[in-house]
């Protein structure tokens, strides 16, 4: 991988708070997930969704969900991805799993479906950042809004279930702050 691959998806690249006006293509947004959707989850669950939000009255039903900090930003952004988890994505085992048997056996244990959602849900959301970085867009995700009412006005059938949101675009960099200090190696690692 060249450096400047590695500044663009890692080093360099910074959480975008606000955008420039640049529309951001559906098929760009295809790419990105076909990216992305290539990354590993634990028995190939993905179970990952993503709805993308690009029109004024979309983002509309998003604002009242927002804390105020994210008004601005989420406004500016071309796409506000919410990256949510499919509670039901053992529905899918049969065609992304080569082994019988685990549609059901994650039926049959709620516990071990919902941390497997979660976990490699949360897993899909950022090998999406890293997609989306690497094909030249800049990210901002969120966690400062109203998980309830998010999914309330996007998932009211509960199959889905937000987990964070991702501003997505390219950005204005008059408004991206300062890089924020790193933990070093030895302060979040062990190695035993």
């Amino acid at each position: 991988m060249s450096d400047s691959l590695l500044d663009k998806i890692f080093l360099q690249a910074r959480t975008a708070n606000g955008f420039t006006d640049q529309p951001v293509s559906a098929d760009l947004l295809q790419q990105v997930y076909d990216l992305a959707k290539m990354g590993p989850t634990s028995m190939n669950t993905q179970p990952t969704r993503y709805m993308f939000l690009t029109s004024p009255e979309a983002k509309a039903k998003l604002m009242p969900a927002l804390m105020p900090g994210n008004v601005d930003k989420t406004q500016s952004a071309p796409v506000t991805v919410i990256v949510a988890t499919d509670t039901r994505f053992y529905e899918f085992m049969p065609t992304v799993w080569h082994v019988e048997g685990a549609q059901a056996n994650f039926e049959a244990n709620a516990a071990m479906a919902q941390a497997t959602a979660t976990r490699n849900g949360t897993l899909g959301g950022a090998y999406f950042m890293m997609a989306a970085r690497a094909l030249g867009l800049d990210c901002g995700p969120m966690s400062g809004f109203d998980l309830a009412k998010v999914n309330q006005a996007f998932f009211a059938d509960g199959r889905y279930q937000t987990n964070f949101l991702i501003n997505l675009g390219y950005a204005d960099a008059s408004k991206t702050f300062a890089r924020n200090r790193r933990l070093d190696f030895a302060e979040a690692c062990q190695v035993l």
